[in-house]
This record gives structure tokens, C-alpha cells and sequence, in this order.
């Protein structure tokens, strides 16, 4: 078997060996091996039944698991695990390394040699570390296991060698029940890998007789592990036939975005006069803004001022609401958010402070979560009477109050920690993840919304099958330079993996920036937009005296895209620091989705200088994807425009960035625009335009002389300056530019 599992993975001497962890005891079973025709069967027979199905491919394994309680008792299970010895990429074993996308949301770097003591590595303060702490982790998440973080990391790890492109990935298949962790260790110059199989919550299950639980994942080797793009290539092959594009591909937060309270100085000052008036500037100046989403700040507690935790304010009844703020009550907003056009959205905590009404009067459905979280605790989930009243309050908050989506923040501790936690032990932390989930959606509009908050999620795909968008970072609105420059490194991890159609990624608000300068605040918004995760808006925009930022926004906006795919260039994530991709690209205009188009952008390209000095970031046309040719790079921000043939360079100062439109050396081009382009034919000399919306002030840069512009056959008011068409849209439709 071992020799067949060796030549499937290109790998020399590998030893398998599955084991089973009871009642703490690490157990290996005697199993009975069956090969035939690519497949594997390994079956142990006894007070259990453990089979286990290897089905091999060509450079890869797909494993399924199934263990059956045969024993007529319950069996207290703690895990379940395969052990693979005789790792060896045939370098120096002291550059192999490990790569998890929790490394960089603990320790701030990617990869670590596979003996490096990361239990024992502190940050030496709690400012930002270019060598790399763990200052992102909260207490009780550092751990010797590799993958036992809170923060619902993307399921898959990479063992490699800094001196060679071979490396060996496994992957999880399902989290119906087990999550997947990680130990790994030399010896005699040969990594042995243990991959354990655990239950989230629990330090063991409680299985009943005839309980069967079934594990799956991948193992495959690569031969790209110095790019981080495509350490996961293979892995993802499969994890897609269990998790097809779902709400990551509609147009829920894909085409359209969320004005949120939280950010750029309302917090919790928020009130029903600023949701209606924010409502209505919204639906007449950004048409892609499609939700307005009530943040903390409507629930009015005794112990703590105006914070939705436990679900909301549901367990006070009218009594929880900030009547002050929201004098008509919640159903009278979302009514008339409704009459704007734009749809009503809610913010609730999962945790409850100790003062609150709830944890006073039922303490009891409560989880200690001290060693995280002094003085509030999640809802145990485990207890059935916790489960009825967490039903009833997402049913009051969306039927009776009337809100189309949530944001679901700070819900993740009882379904995602690894510590035991759970009063009752027969079901897994997934179990009632994926029940509390389903919850949700049952009540959530089928076209609503249903966004992650705190813990940050780290781009695990699973949570897509119910979830639209997830936060992979901390919050920027508030202007704090360190933060954008944090959420730029996690970033990295989660947009390399290419799996945006399953799971929007959420890079927090746009807006107005109080705290950051001029540069930092164009670097979050270039970065939000390269990066399609520009989900939420924020501000007090009504009321927002700079026009020109005003402009920007709309502009960056117009076209939001997220989850697109974004490529990078010449990054080296194995980089034993703090690194990130300075350059970046995707393969449309800004303003639209059309790919290799005669007529517009073929590529959009974001230069990004996060240090202290100016530095000369270059690159070339090949670097982009396409052949060497005539191109017209286009400032997306300035106007400005350069012709080159090959390769690029620019000086970039510091916390500064570039946006650039890469076009061809054609007639009839439309180098940039600042409203969302669905279709351009050309016949003859006229250029026909289809928007997808009605604006005001539509701009668009254009390669040849104007001479008249229709809309829908009919003349429109119209004027060119400098290349530059400028008009109003009366609605969605076709504008004919004729040249």
C-alpha cells in the first residue's frame, strides 16, 4: 500500500498509518488492506468500524472515512488521524516549511520552517512588527497545532522546501463534522505529518451506538509551491465538486454594495434621521449601493450603552430598543428605507456581556469563554432551550422588523473554537454550525444577504454555502494606516486561493477616511477596488463637504465586481518577513466586466508601496498576460496617459498607489470610465454604449473625437473637452457615440 501511495504522490518511502484517539487513548487498529483499480480500502473491524477509501489520480488522494460506533455503548471519541512518515523533498531539511493562511492572521508572515517554535515566539510589543509577532492572536489561539485557530481559516496546508517548487497539500472535502489541524515534526532528516481529524467545541464527542461519522480531504502534490496562486490548484479541483459557485456568484454582494453605520464616525451615534437621510442621498447619486445596512448603536441596554449583543435586542422586546434614536420604532425604518429603493439590513452580536438582561436571568446558557473574552460569553448552543429562543429572535428581527439581510458579527466562538466548550457532547461545533446557519438562511431573503463578522474569517469556502460575504479584516473606516497595511497582508492569503465566486471577500468600508491622509486613503480605496472586495460604503455622505472625494468614490464603486479574480505579480510569499504583493491586476476595466474587449481596458493594474520609501515598481506586458504590442496605459485617478511597448516602471512614494488601465493602441477606444459598461458594439464610424443604470455626470475617456451622442435614439444634452465625453443618464439603456 505504502509503495502505491508513494508513486501516486512522487514521493519516495512515504508510510501511512491511520490511528483512532478514545478516551485519550491513541490507538493504531490493525486494518485489512484491499487494492483494486485505484482504490484503496482499509477496514478495521471490532467495537467500531473504521474503513477508510483512498481513491488515487494522478498526482493526488481523496480519502473518505466513514467510523461507525458497532460497540452498542456510547464511545467517547476525541479524534480521529493518519499519520504519514517519510516526508522528504530531497533538500536541506531545515529549509522545509509549512504554509497556512492562519499564519499570517496570527504571526503577521506566511510560511515558518516546520521546526520553528511558534508557541514560544512573542511579539516584543504590540506595535506593528516588520519581523512578524502574534499580536493578532487573542489569548488561548497560539498553539503547537497547526489549523486549530478560531479564525475559520481556508481548510488546506502546504509542506515544501524554500529550495525546491515540490510540495506536498492536504485539504479538507467536509466540515460536516471534523475540522482538520496539523503536527508535523523531523525526523532523521524526514518530516512526519500528522493529520488529525477533531471536533470544534468538544475535547471529545459523546457518539451513540450505530453513529456514524464521516471524514473526507485531499493530498496531492504540487509542483508550484513557490507561487502562492496556485499552491491550491489542485485541491481546489476537488473542493469545487463539493462546494459548486454559490452566493459568491450572484449578484447580492457581487454587483452591488452595503452602506453600513459603523464607520467614519457614526458608530454608535447612528439614528433613524440619519439612516432616512443617508437613504435617500444613497439612491440618487450611488446607484450600486443597494442595501443600508443598521450597525450597533439601536439597542439600548441598562449595563452598556446602545450594544446589540445577544442576537440583537430581541430578548428585551420594544423595551431594547433606542427609542430615542429611533422614535418610530425599527419596522417604521425599514419601511421607509424600502421607499427609496434600497433595502434594510441589521447588525447583531452573538456575544452577551454579563450585565445584559439575558446573561442575568439565564446564566446557565452561557459558555465560559474566559480564557479569550473577560466578563461576556457566547449562547452554548448545545442546549435545545438556547436554540429555541436564538430561532426566535433572527425570525423577529427579519419578519417582524422587517430586515432583508444581516450582518453577523461576533457569532463565531461557539461554532469555531477548539477548545471544549459545549455543555452537551453529541454533537460537533460544525454540526451546529451548519444548523444555526440554515437558521438563518430560513429566514434571511432568498436574495438577502448574509454577512461574517468577528472572529475574521481567513477565506474558508464552506461558510459560502450560506453566507454571501465574509470579513477577512479589521476594521480601516475609522483611518488607522496600521490596520489598512494589517488587512493588505491577510488579504494576500485569501485572494491567492481564486475562490471569490464561492465567497466574496470583504475588505471593510469605503468612505471619507478621518485619520488617514490623502495617499493612505486613495491606497485603501485602489486596494479595495484591485482586490473586488469593496462590498460596504460608509460616511455621513450627504453631508460630506469634499466633492472631489465624493467623485472618487462613485467612480471606484461604479462597477464593484467582487469577487473577481485578482492576479499578482512577482510576489514572493516565501519571505521569511512581513511581505506582501506590490503589484496586482485583473483582467477587465475597472468599470466593467467584459473580458478582451476591442474596445475597452484589457487589463486594470493597482501599484501599492505599503513601506516608509519611495520604491520604482515595474512590469511588463508578458507579466499581464499578454503578448508584447503597442499599449496606451491610462491613470485611472489623473488622466494621464503613456504609450509603451514592452516594460513599465513608475516611482511609487510611500503609502502610496497607482491605479492604471491598460489598453490597446486602437481606434475607437474607451480608456475610462466612471459608470458600469455592460456591452460595446462598433458599426462603422458610431460606437454603441450599453449602461447599466441611471447617473448623473457619466465621464468618459475616449480616444477619438465626438461629433454627437444619443440615448436610446434620442439626442442628449452632451460636451467634449480633452478627450473627455461627458453627459447624464436618464436611465439604464444604449448611448450611441458617433465619431
Amino acid at each position: 500500500m505504502n509503495k502505491v501511495i508513494s508513486k501516486t504522490l512522487n514521493l519516495k518511502n512515504l508510510d501511512l498509518k491511520p490511528f483512532v484517539v478514545l478516551n485519550n487513548d491513541k490507538i493504531y487498529p490493525e486494518y485489512e488492506i484491499n487494492i483494486s483499480d485505484k482504490v484503496i480500502i482499509l477496514k478495521h473491524s471490532g467495537d467500531y468500524i473504521d474503513t477508510i477509501y483512498l481513491t488515487l489520480c494522478d498526482s493526488d488522494i481523496t480519502c473518505k472515512r466513514v467510523f461507525e460506533n458497532n460497540s452498542g455503548s456510547v464511545l467517547k471519541i476525541n479524534e480521529l488521524g493518519i499519520k504519514l512518515s517519510g516526508i522528504d523533498f530531497e533538500k536541506d531539511p531545515k529549509d522545509d516549511y509549512f504554509y497556512h493562511n492562519e499564519n499570517p492572521r496570527i504571526y503577521e508572515r506566511m510560511t515558518f520552517p516546520v521546526d520553528y517554535d511558534r508557541v514560544a515566539f512573542e511579539a516584543p510589543c504590540s506595535e506593528f512588527d516588520e519581523t512578524a509577532g502574534n499580536r493578532w492572536a487573542d489569548p488561548g489561539v497560539i498553539c503547537d497545532r497547526v489549523g486549530v485557530s478560531p479564525y475559520q481559516p481556508f481548510p488546506a496546508i502546504l509542506l515544501s522546501n524554500y529550495k525546491t517548487n515540490i510540495g506536498l497539500v492536504h485539504g479538507t472535502l467536509s466540515q460536516d463534522v471534523f475540522y482538520h489541524n496539523y503536527l508535523f515534526c523531523h525526523k532523521d532528516g524526514k518530516i512526519t505529518f500528522n493529520i488529525l481529524s477533531s471536533f470544534k467545541s468538544l475535547d471529545y464527542l459523546e457518539a451513540s451506538p450505530n453513529r456514524v461519522l464521516t471524514d473526507e480531504w485531499f493530498l496531492g502534490t504540487t509542483e508550484n509551491a513557490d507561487d502562492i496562486e496556485k499552491i491550491f490548484e489542485g485541491y481546489c479541483k476537488y473542493l469545487r465538486k463539493k462546494l459548486p459557485a454559490s452566493y459568491g456568484s450572484t449578484s447580492i454582494n457581487r454587483d452591488n454594495m452595503v452602506w453600513g453605520s459603523w464607520n467614519d464616525g457614526i458608530f454608535r451615534s447612528v439614528t433613524e434621521d440619519i439612516m432616512l437621510e443617508e437613504a435617500e442621498f444613497l439612491s440618487k447619486n450611488f446607484p450600486t449601493v443597494k442595501w443600508m445596512q443598521l450597525d450597533d448603536g439601536y439597542a439600548k441596554y441598562a449595563c452598556d450603552n446602545k450594544i446589540a449583543f445577544g442576537l440583537g435586542m430581541v430578548y428585551e422586546g420594544e423595551d431594547g430598543v433606542d427609542h430615542d434614536g429611533f422614535p418610530n420604532g425599527l419596522r417604521y425604518m425599514t419601511d421607509k428605507i424600502r421607499e427609496t429603493g434600497i433595502r434594510p439590513a441589521i447588525w447583531i452580536g452573538g456575544l452577551c456581556p454579563h450585565g445584559t438582561k439575558i446573561y442575568k436571568e439565564h446564566p446557565e446558557w452561557f459558555i465560559d469563554y474566559s480564557l479569550r473574552i473577560k466578563g461576556t460569553s457566547p449562547l452554548d448552543v448545545s442546549q435545545e432551550e438556547v436554540r429555541r429562543y436564538m430561532t426566535n429572535a433572527i425570525s423577529v428581527l427579519c419578519e417582524k422588523y422587517g430586515f432583508d439581510g444581516v450582518k453577523h458579527d461576533f457569532w463565531s466562538y461557539a461554532f469555531e473554537d477548539s477548545h471544549d466548550q459545549f455543555k452537551n457532547k453529541d454533537k460537533s461545533g460544525y454540526e451546529y454550525r451548519k444548523w444555526w446557519l440554515k437558521e438563518m438562511r430560513s429566514v434571511i431573503s432568498a436574495d438577502g444577504y448574509f454577512q461574517t463578522g468577528c472572529d475574521i474569517v481567513m477565506g474558508n469556502p464552506f461558510l459560502g454555502e450560506y453566507f454571501t460575504n465574509y470579513r477577512y479584516g479589521i476594521d480601516i473606516g475609522c483611518g488607522n494606516w496600521d490596520y489598512v497595511k494589517t488587512n493588505f497582508l491577510w488579504g494576500a492569503a485569501c485572494f491567492a486561493t481564486h475562490t471569490g465566486d464561492l465567497f466574496v471577500p470583504n475588505s471593510d468600508s469605503v468612505g471619507m477616511f478621518p485619520g488617514l491622509s490623502e495617499t493612505e486613503a486613495m491606497f485603501a480605496i485602489n486596494y479595495c477596488l484591485v482586490t473586488h472586495s469593496m462590498v460596504e460604503i460608509s460616511g455621513r455622505l450627504s453631508k460630506a463637504t469634499d466633492k472631489n472625494r465624493l467623485k472618487i468614490l462613485k467612480k471606484a464603486v461604479c462597477n464593484p465586481n467582487n469577487g473577481q479574480d485578482v492576479y499578482f505579480i512577482g510576489y514572493d510569499y516565501r519571505k521569511r518577513e512581513y511581505s506582501v504583493p506590490e503589484i496586482m491586476y485583473f483582467k477587465t476595466p475597472h468599470f466593467s466586466k467584459i473580458e478582451n474587449s476591442e474596445f475597452l481596458p484589457v487589463r486594470t493594474v493597482g501599484l501599492f508601496n505599503v513601506s516608509d520609501e519611495e520604491k520604482t515598481l515595474s512590469f511588463s506586458v508578458t507579466d499581464l498576460g499578454l503578448e508584447k504590442d503597442n499599449y496606451i496605459l491610462t491613470n485611472v485617478w489623473t488622466g494621464e496617459q503613456l504609450e509603451a511597448y514592452d516594460r513599465f516602471s513608475f516611482n511609487v512614494k510611500p503609502h502610496a498607489s497607482m491605479l492604471l488601465a491598460v489598453s490597446k493602441k486602437k481606434k475607437y477606444q474607451i480608456f475610462d470610465a466612471n459608470a458600469r459598461i455592460n456591452d460595446v458594439k462598433l458599426s462603422e464610424n458610431e460606437l454603441f454604449v450599453e449602461f447599466d443604470y441611471k447617473t448623473n455626470d457619466v465621464e468618459l475617456k475616449l480616444s477619438e473625437k465626438v461629433k454627437n451622442v444619443l440615448f436610446n435614439g434620442a439626442e442628449i444634452p452632451w460636451t467634449y473637452t480633452n478627450n473627455q465625453l461627458n453627459f447624464d443618464l436618464p436611465d439604464k439603456g444604449i448611448v450611441k457615440i458617433i465619431f
